[in-house]
């Protein structure tokens, strides 16, 4: 299936947002998620199914200054 990640259209599996970030290898629970537009809270991802087109949204913190 085509997703929109980060603004890249890749083709992926994955049929849940939580077997998406493992498919794309993000790992541990201070990632923030979005599904067009909308934040998912952690718990959520493992029920969140995408579909063609969806436009998701990953971020992780990052060090520095």
């Amino acid at each position: 299936m085509k997703l929109i990640v980060n603004g890249e259209a890749l083709e992926v599996e994955a049929t849940t947002l939580a077997a998406l970030l493992k498919e794309l290898d993000y790992e541990g629970g201070w990632l923030a998620t979005a599904l067009n537009g909308d934040v998912v809270p952690a718990a959520e991802r493992a029920e969140l199914r995408v579909n063609e087109g969806d436009r998701i949204e990953i971020l992780s913190p990052m060090q520095g200054g």
